[in-house]
């Protein structure tokens, strides 16, 4: 597991640091460890410090009023974690909590703002990092309010191959419907000819026909 200071290393925001910047960040900065389903912050929580997601896998998520979880992301290795959150001030509008064994490097933000937001290179890459949360928060939005299920499934099939190789559950999970409608939605998406199945796993057969059912 890599220290503190190699870790800092591995964010894009301080690619370009030299040793004596990255020792003056290393300075105002703490490693803190965590177990699988430990949670990093809860909703309404106020955030002390900017987070770096250092090791392991972190799930950001709400819970609607019937007690069902909303996934907004999964963060892998090396990202910020709610920075807008923490420059602003105000309290987290999710809760998170690790889905493997992993650690966080927590940054004192008024120590980091007086030290490197002067630098314009730091700035504006602090600022592409809070574009890409809204980005992200809008697809979650047209995923979970916008869409139907069918739609829904074939958009994120569509976006993320990957998501062919989840686990029903987490992938239900993810798009906020339940494992039953899930494995209604792949049967006919196998029905239509866009997807296959075989002993590998399932597989896209026909992409633009998915495009076709979300756009």
């Amino acid at each position: 597991m890599a220290n503190t200071l190699e870790c800092l290393k591995n964010i894009s925001l301080f690619e370009n640091l030299n040793d004596e910047e990255l020792e003056l960040l290393k300075s105002f900065a703490t490693k803190r460890f965590f177990n699988e389903g430990e949670i990093l912050f809860y909703e309404k929580d106020i955030p002390k410090s900017l987070i770096l997601l250092s090791d392991g896998m972190l799930k950001v998520y709400k819970t609607d009023p019937k007690n069902h979880e909303v996934i907004l992301h999964r963060f892998m290795p090396y990202t910020l974690v709610a920075e807008m959150v923490t420059m602003e001030g105000i309290p987290y509008p999710a809760s998170a909590v690790f889905l493997s064994d992993g650690s966080v490097i927590e940054i004192d933000f008024e120590k980091f703002k007086e030290a490197f937001f002067s630098n314009p290179e730091i700035a504006f890459k602090f600022f592409q990092s809070l574009a890409a949360k809204i980005k992200n928060l809008e697809r979650v939005i047209s995923l979970n309010v916008v869409l139907d299920s069918t739609a829904r499934v074939a958009k994120y099939i569509y976006e993320n191959e990957d998501a062919l190789t989840m686990r029903h559950n987490h992938l239900a999970q993810y798009l906020h419907m339940t494992p039953e409608t899930l494995s209604r939605m792949f049967k006919k998406l196998l029905t239509l000819g866009l997807l296959e199945k075989d002993a590998q796993g399932y597989k896209i057969l026909n992409k633009e026909g998915l495009k076709a059912l979300f756009e």
